[in-house]
């Protein structure tokens, strides 16, 4: 016999309420797309702290062609 927890955060008679941080998790991705945007060679890092971005870092990379070097 299974049973169903009601505390489940997946149960389906749970209100489909917002989490605490949603609007700060658009606000995150929507800065990570810009630091994204234009980015040829590099990266993006996203720091979480109690599962809120509070911080982004972009680092850029700029590659030399052959006539460059």
């Amino acid at each position: 016999m299974s049973h169903k927890s009601n505390d489940s955060p997946h149960d389906d008679a749970t209100p489909n309420t917002p989490e605490p941080h949603a609007a700060n998790n658009d606000t995150a991705l929507n800065r990570i797309g810009d630091a994204l945007r234009g980015l040829r060679y590099g990266s993006v890092l996203a720091i979480v702290q109690d599962g809120v971005v509070v911080q982004i870092e972009r680092t850029e990379k700029t590659r030399l062609g052959k006539s460059d070097r």
